[in-house]
């Protein structure tokens, strides 16, 4: 099971990428070329907002029974000091668990909006600080918090 876990989290990681960055070429456009806020692009935001939530349900199903995670709650006071662990164990949930309100605020709040160009520009705001984000706590391969492939295999 965790192994399946981790390679679907693994997988859908690079979904939320592409999709978020999709949304913001698309917003970024209908801000600055004042274009008229869509259907297409209220759905785009939604599939947006599902795929992260998705990924996020994942990822808290991997943190209740990973071994790191286990590890880390049992031995706080030791592995808080081991930068690997305590990436795993505290700093990962708690930025995407950011990132994700972000999302899901940004994408609420652009639905309170009475004109297009400010539902695309809180939609490019809010998804702009989402993406760092999920970009500075992703477990890259090259990162110096934690390296990790950039896919596992099921």
């Amino acid at each position: 099971m965790y192994q399946f876990l981790l390679a679907a989290h693994s997988l859908i990681r690079w979904f939320v990428l592409i999709s978020i960055f999709c949304m913001l070429l698309k917003v970024y456009h209908g801000w600055i070329w004042k274009k008229t806020f869509t259907k297409f692009d209220e759905i785009l935001s939604i599939v947006v907002l599902r795929i992260t939530h998705i990924q996020f349900l994942l990822g808290l199903s991997l943190y209740f029974i990973s071994p790191i995670v286990r590890y880390f709650l049992n031995n706080f006071k030791e592995a808080v000091h081991i930068r690997q662990i305590r990436f795993f164990g505290m700093e990962h949930i708690t930025v995407m668990l950011i990132a994700i309100s972000l999302i899901t605020i940004g994408t609420e709040k652009s639905k309170l909006k009475k004109t297009d160009i400010e539902k695309f520009k809180t939609l490019s705001i809010w998804y702009s600080i989402a993406l760092f984000l999920i970009l500075t706590s992703i477990p890259w391969q090259f990162s110096p918090l934690t390296s990790r492939p950039y896919y596992r295999p099921f």
